[in-house]
């Protein structure tokens, strides 16, 4: 068996967390929308044509901000063409996916579905086809109390208070070259700022996020955040991070090393930010979104991402998710806690059916799928402060990584009730592991609920009529004064929660 031991004090803490890490994404792409989230005539749908098993589990899922409306899908969209009256919106070819839109669903359904959702939702302005005149107006039509030609429009839609929509992004992905109208670092660099500018004119208290690479495999990487971040440094609030993981070669070991490569994409991403603010002297901290991140590499290319004949939302990119996948999501949510001093913000990439947590059939169930847990585990438990680590572990080598510790772990703290919750992944695909946990000054008194995700098989899959891969109880967690000490199974997550 192996070892580990963790010592947390609450006195070392890296920062509060902030909640909008556990945030995901609905983008008018394939079956997200239509037959996902929204889809009138099914038998659980209400009034407004929201599927209430979607709601349901996207409630149990946890999500406390949602990115809308995409996406490579935002870089082409005009968003008067989803507002009003639904006979009278125009239907449009959907370059970025190859599909018809029929624009059914816009800025107020989605507005609604957040509110009944109870999530905060994070809204994008298309800086592609588009620049700062429609984003002034979009934001005027969600945010302004009324008197001016677009809130009034937004009232005569039935919408009589202000969306007060908080956090907004300044395009996607502009440096790819599959982007509709992408730019050069420069170029978009430029129409950020202005465009940053122009909309806080309109409303000064917002949170604005600039596009950073759209991989870090990019030619332009790094390169592309200094530049954009010098031009419209002194206007936005954050860079943007987008990683998708893989396990194309079927090696489970360099398959969890590709957290690793996760943490030095941060790590990177916040020298270059602090580089500009230095060349400025600058106090002036620009946090970190990573707005898009998912497992995806089975349902990748070719007939997956388009479908001839411009159809209406059909299937795209629909991952079917197993239990290794699971794994690494629970170590990408790790390792975003433990960056929390720079990463602010955080969309799983998406919610319903693309790349998504949630699998429904159109007209038919809906049901969790295997990366669902972990998720739904971290959004629910995490609440307070992320302590500093002192973490000792055997290691593992793995792709092109050496000395990897087998243990990853995260201890969140409640400042206010003195709750703990330790999340924690054995990445060793044979042997459990000893974990011991000292707690130092954090005042735990009882250990409340001890889980673990865990299949003998790493290929285990989640379907519609049967959910091979949830939580079960570890019956081996004990806490003893600060101590907490548990056996962690041969690839496994675990959440421990104290009170």
């Amino acid at each position: 068996m192996l070892s580990s031991k963790i010592v947390a004090d609450r006195d070392f803490v890296i920062s509060a967390l902030d909640r909008r890490v556990f945030g995901t994404f609905v983008e008018h792409m394939g079956r997200c929308v239509y037959g996902g989230i929204y889809e009138p005539g099914h038998e659980t749908a209400d009034a407004d044509g929201f599927r209430g098993d979607v709601l349901e589990l996207t409630r149990e899922l946890g999500p406390t901000i949602v990115r809308y409306p995409g996406g490579n899908f935002l870089s082409g969209y005009d968003w008067q063409d989803g507002v009003g009256p639904k006979d009278q919106r125009p239907v449009k070819l959907d370059l970025a996916w190859g599909s018809t839109e029929t624009n059914q669903f816009g800025t107020n359904e989605f507005i609604t579905w957040c509110r009944r959702a109870d999530i905060e939702p994070m809204f994008a302005v298309n800086l592609g086809t588009r620049g700062p005149d429609e984003a002034r107006h979009f934001l005027e039509y969600c945010n302004h109390p009324g008197g001016t030609l677009y809130s009034d429009l937004r009232k005569a839609h039935g919408f009589e208070e202000p969306h007060n929509i908080r956090f907004w992004c300044l395009g996607n992905e502009m440096d790819g070259p599959w982007q509709i109208c992408a730019r050069t670092a420069r170029e978009y660099g430029r129409i950020a700022q202005e465009t940053a500018k122009v909309m806080r004119w309109v409303d000064p208290d917002l949170e604005l996020a600039a596009c950073g690479s759209s991989a870090r495999t990019m030619d332009t990487y790094a390169a592309w955040e200094y530049e954009v971040l010098d031009q419209c440094f002194d206007q936005v609030d954050y860079i943007s991070l987008h990683q998708y993981f893989r396990n194309d070669e079927n090696d489970i070991a360099r398959y969890f090393t590709v957290i690793e490569d996760l943490n030095a994409f941060i790590t990177e991403v916040t020298a270059i930010a602090d580089a500009v603010a230095a060349r400025r002297r600058s106090s002036k901290r620009i946090m970190l979104s990573l707005d898009e991140w998912n497992v995806w590499y089975k349902a990748h290319g070719g007939e997956h991402l388009r479908k001839p004949g411009w159809p209406e939302a059909p299937p795209l990119l629909e991952e079917i998710y197993n239990f290794e996948d699971a794994l690494i999501v629970g170590g990408v949510l790790i390792t975003m806690m433990n960056n929390a001093d720079r990463v602010k913000s955080a969309c799983l990439a998406q919610l319903v059916n693309v790349i998504g947590p949630i699998m429904t059939e159109t007209g038919g169930p809906a049901w969790r799928q295997t990366i669902f847990h972990p998720f739904a585990q971290a959004s629910r438990h995490a609440h307070g402060e992320v302590l500093r680590l002192k973490v000792d572990s055997e290691t593992f080598s793995g792709g092109d990584h050496e000395a990897v510790p087998y243990l990853l772990a995260t201890v969140v703290r409640n400042r206010d009730t003195g709750a703990c919750s330790v999340f924690a992944l054995n990445r060793s695909t044979d042997q459990d592991m000893a974990l011991d946990v000292e707690l130092r000054g954090c005042g735990v008194t009882a250990l409340t609920g001890a889980e673990q995700l865990h299949h003998a098989d790493l290929k285990a899959i989640n379907t519609r009529d049967d959910e091979a891969v949830s939580p079960s109880d570890n019956g081996t967690a004990v806490l003893n004064g600060e101590r907490l000490t548990a056996t962690l199974k041969a690839q496994s997550w675990n959440v421990f929660t104290l009170a």
